[in-house]
């Protein structure tokens, strides 16, 4: 079946479905195996920790979907994919599958017409190159957060997918988990009144970090994975464990992110946002302190504390000292929501205790109905198949780029004030910093040849 007529089939076949009150992800227990033209065909850009901790695993759960390639710059690492994705469909479909194409360079995945859609599970300053890269190729994306390593290359990538008509879902998962939404929706229908203030707490990384500088593994395209940053000696602490999928140093250095601001923060902010009803803005003030590690590689910011002020007038304080959730303060009481995962240490006793992921100043307000009448929050029972579902429908899933790219230009409108030290003053409409020029050239970074948006994005 040709790449045109097999979308309208899975276009049409969704509308059926959707007709008939059925959902269109459905595991294959339900209807039997899928013919392989009904299928949505994936492709996995980035093997490593997340995507086999979480990405693929998800994306296995479900028989409207098929992954068929992956891609990793690290040839053992695409290769250890291949035989994780393999075993998987071999467990789940009780024979042998061996269907899986293996690439080192992410142009030539997207240029496979077979492939409908792909998971990016790469390091965070690839994001937005990939991202615009495969939309441009006319693939639907689920990209992990956060969106971007920059708000300009934020704003380039929601411009692209926009264009493009492609859906993308940005992997703030916790839209899809029942106490954020549960939270979002007490938060937007007045049950503690009008918000005020809004408290984010986030995890924190060590200092540390070995840059004495070390022989790059064979088979690995270390310039390729520096990407758009600039060239850097290798070091194992800079990139990833040779062995293993253990928590990669990178997430520790400025070169590839803003640290735990953007890397957690992308996630409670956007629930934030979700509560306060301010998804498709930002700040108009921004200010703050942030404590910088003075030896070692990793150079993340550690101790902090930064402040922000909305047009309609409620604050955000965000720190490492608050507990790690999202905590709405109203006129009439406070929500508190986080992951059913999550500790917190218990003052004064050198233990830690599991937080409750959903609290309130009032029980009675958990226990609220909402009222038909009342506004109600789209709903999903798991993140990857609502993008699925909505690669089938066309319709914009519950994360689509614009939100995600909010989310994430916040973070790092937080990070900015941390680095300059200044009272921000912002401009959610322009994106740009009133009278600050100095902290405008934060906005973006230059982005080392070969790897610019006008050359990564060819296809």
């Amino acid at each position: 079946m040709g790449d045109v007529k097999r979308r309208e089939f899975l276009k049409v076949a969704a509308g059926t479905a959707a007709a008939m009150g059925f959902p269109t992800i459905v595991p294959s227990s339900v209807f039997g195996q899928m013919a392989p033209s009904e299928r949505i065909n994936v492709g996995a850009i980035g093997v490593g920790r997340i995507s086999r901790g979480h990405d693929l695993p998800a994306i296995f759960k479900y028989d409207g979907a098929r992954v068929i390639a992956v891609c990793d710059l690290d040839e053992e690492r695409a290769e250890l994919g291949r035989q994780f994705v393999t075993e998987a469909y071999t467990k789940k479909l009780g024979k042998p599958y061996d269907a899986v194409k293996v690439y080192h360079d992410y142009h030539e995945l997207l240029g496979n017409k077979e492939i409908d859609a792909v998971v990016i599970s790469t390091p965070d300053h690839q994001h937005a190159i990939v991202g615009a890269a495969a939309v441009r190729a006319g693939k639907d994306v689920y990209l992990q957060k956060p969106a971007s390593l920059t708000i300009a290359e934020g704003r380039y990538l929601s411009n692209a997918v926009q264009a493009s008509g492609r859906i993308l879902q940005i992997g703030s998962q916790q839209r899809s988990w029942k106490q954020f939404h549960r939270a979002c929706e007490l938060v937007r229908n007045g049950r503690i009144g009008e918000v005020k203030h809004v408290e984010i707490g986030l995890p924190g990384d060590p200092a540390g970090g070995n840059a004495t500088p070390m022989p790059v593994p064979k088979g690995f395209n270390y310039d390729a994975w520096l990407g758009s940053t600039p060239m850097a000696p290798y070091t194992v602490d800079r990139v990833m464990p040779q062995k293993g999928f253990d928590r990669p140093g990178w997430l520790r250095m400025e070169q590839f992110g803003a640290g735990m601001i953007t890397g957690w923060g992308a996630h409670h902010v956007d629930t934030a946002h979700w509560g306060m009803n301010t998804e498709y803005t930002g700040p108009v003030e921004i200010w703050g302190t942030a404590e910088f590690p003075k030896s070692g590689l990793w150079d993340v910011h550690g101790k902090f504390l930064t402040h922000a002020r909305y047009a309609n007038g409620v604050t955000m304080d965000i720190s490492g000292d608050f507990p790690n959730g999202i905590k709405w303060y109203g006129t009439k009481g406070w929500i508190f929501v986080t992951r059913d995962e999550m500790m917190t240490p218990t003052a004064g006793t050198g233990k830690v205790e599991k937080i409750e992921p959903l609290m309130s100043s009032d029980p009675k307000i958990l226990e609220s109905v909402i009222g038909p009448n009342e506004i109600h929050l789209e709903t999903s029972a798991e993140h990857h198949a609502n993008w699925l579902d909505c690669v089938r429908s066309r319709k914009q899933p519950l994360a689509p780029i614009e939100i995600g790219h909010r989310a994430c230009s916040t973070c790092l409108l937080h990070h900015i004030a941390m680095k300059t030290g200044r009272h921000l003053h912002w401009d959610p409409e322009r994106e740009r910093f009133r009278d600050d020029e100095a902290a405008n050239a934060m906005l973006s970074r230059p982005q080392r040849s070969p790897y610019t948006f006008k050359e990564a994005s060819w296809v």
